[in-house]
């Protein structure tokens, strides 16, 4: 096979705007959601508005930044023009380290599922034969990736709106052949108040699931694979606001409605299938399993190809190997790829052989990045709109929002979060945890980055030097 010139247009529309859609809706919504309940009571729905308004605002700077300059590398490339090298090293590699342990606990959740339904295979041999085949849908092609995640989002967009149509109408009472006595607007405040465990379990709410929002940042990376980059990033980052608003808000706020938020069905079945139990809807459970596995998989297909462009990005930059920004002739960064899914398969193995130790060290170690991601995009987008406006005003077409103090607003508060998390000591999982792991592995990071930096800088100074000293050597064997 020939190699290609780079990453190719194989994304259309329709694959940008669902991947756009599906992408902030992860897993976690489904799976995570009823710790949340059952920690804020109702007043869950404002810790999800609260990181929600944070997303939005981060997706903004981002679409600015993507708008003006859309490329495969998306906040690491930004971050490493305005802020430096070193700072487009660290977040890109960090991300892609986000990535490749999502791969694993994805891997590992939907071979859960997997094993359920037909257990004569093993549960490991079920995460081998699903990241296996996202694997070849990635190798083939960037529009074979596109089909296949149209469709596994299409199919989760489509399962909430029916879960919120079903259940609005089943809280007014107008569901034909469902009576439901728990059902109505009642349940967000008869169970003690909105607010049952105080304000404060609205911080420790946004802590449960702001990590469910990972993903929205996707369709900036696919866009410069798509037809028309500044379109599908400029729809992207307009329509996110509706988005985050219907499936996340939306779908929360029907389940706080049917059921009680402390009813025991909620964190023994999961949130949304006691709603549809509630409902006498038959097979929940297992109707709910196969919207989780569409996820899943939604999670894997996505990060494996989010993985596999940051790291040809930074391949590209000279942050990674040279091999990883060669593509196939289809526009396909095969080594990257291989790469990014060797250490997910790592990933699982640590997952299965050492659960309690070097995968939660992952876990937790990667666990922050989404905030640090989040934070670098704040900064960039500081520095990067006196570049545009200084050298091309004309790409502005998407703008932050009351710049630059909505900017600072937004780098505070994702501060704030990740304060308040160092107050979480609970657990093997705790926030301190995973923010005082995080931050080492940052810290390393950016200290590779660093000395990376001056030895480039050296070795530059070095042949900056030599040229004068070599042509001085050539006139005297000229002269002589």
């Amino acid at each position: 096979m020939t190699p290609g010139s780079g990453l190719q247009a194989g994304l259309k529309n329709r694959h940008l705007s669902m991947i756009a859609i599906g992408g902030v809706i992860g897993a976690g919504l489904f799976v995570g959601s009823s710790s949340g309940i059952a920690t804020a009571g109702p007043g869950i729905l404002l810790s999800y508005a609260l990181v929600g308004t944070l997303v939005v605002l981060v997706m903004r700077m981002l679409g600015e930044m993507s708008a003006a300059n859309p490329t495969s590398g998306s906040f690491s490339a930004h971050a490493d023009r305005a802020l430096g090298r070193w700072a487009g090293f660290s977040i890109g590699w960090l991300y892609w380290f986000f990535w490749v342990v999502v791969l694993a606990v994805e891997a590992t959740a939907g071979a859960k599922i997997l094993a359920g339904w037909i257990p004569a295979v093993p549960q490991w041999g079920w995460a081998l034969i699903v990241m296996a085949v996202l694997t070849a849908t990635n190798l083939i092609s960037v529009g074979s990736y596109g089909e296949f995640e149209f469709w596994f989002a299409g199919i989760k967009v489509v399962a909430i709106g029916a879960f919120i149509v079903i259940g609005v109408l089943a809280v007014f009472g107008v569901l034909p052949g469902v009576h439901n006595d728990q059902a109505g607007l009642s349940n967000l405040t008869a169970h003690g108040g909105f607010l049952p465990h105080g304000p404060g379990a609205i911080l420790t709410g946004v802590l449960l699931v702001v990590f469910s929002f990972m993903g929205s940042e996707i369709a900036t990376l696919a866009a410069g694979e798509s037809e028309d980059p500044q379109r599908a990033v400029t729809k992207s980052t307009n329509s996110i606001i509706w988005r985050i608003g219907v499936f996340y808000l939306g779908s929360i706020l029907v389940v706080v409605s049917l059921l009680p938020w402390n009813s025991p069905s909620i964190m023994k079945d999961g949130s949304y299938v006691a709603a549809l139990e509630s409902l006498g809807i038959p097979h929940a459970g297992q109707i709910m399993n196969f919207i989780v596995l569409t996820s899943v998989l939604s999670c894997l297909n996505s990060g494996l190809y989010t993985a596999s462009r940051m790291a040809f990005s930074l391949g590209q930059r000279g942050d990674a190997p040279k091999a990883f920004a060669k593509t196939t002739s289809r526009g396909v960064p095969m080594a990257a790829i291989l790469a990014s899914v060797l250490f997910g398969f790592v990933a699982v193995f640590f997952n299965y052989k050492f659960p309690d130790s070097v995968f939660l060290f992952l876990v937790n170690s990667s666990g922050a990045v989404a905030l640090f991601v989040w934070l670098a995009i704040c900064f960039s987008q500081l520095r990067m709109r006196k570049i545009i406006q200084r050298e091309a005003p004309e790409k502005l077409v998407v703008k932050m929002w009351l710049y630059p103090y909505l900017t600072w607003a937004t780098a505070g508060l994702i501060v704030f979060v990740l304060g308040y998390m160092l107050t979480d000591t609970e657990g093997e999982s705790s926030g301190r945890i995973t923010v005082e792991l995080s931050l080492a592995v940052a810290a390393l990071v950016i200290a590779i980055a660093l000395v990376r930096q001056k030895l480039g800088g050296k070795r530059e100074a070095t042949a900056v030097t030599a040229e004068p000293e070599a042509e001085a050597e050539a006139d005297k064997v000229s002269v002589g």
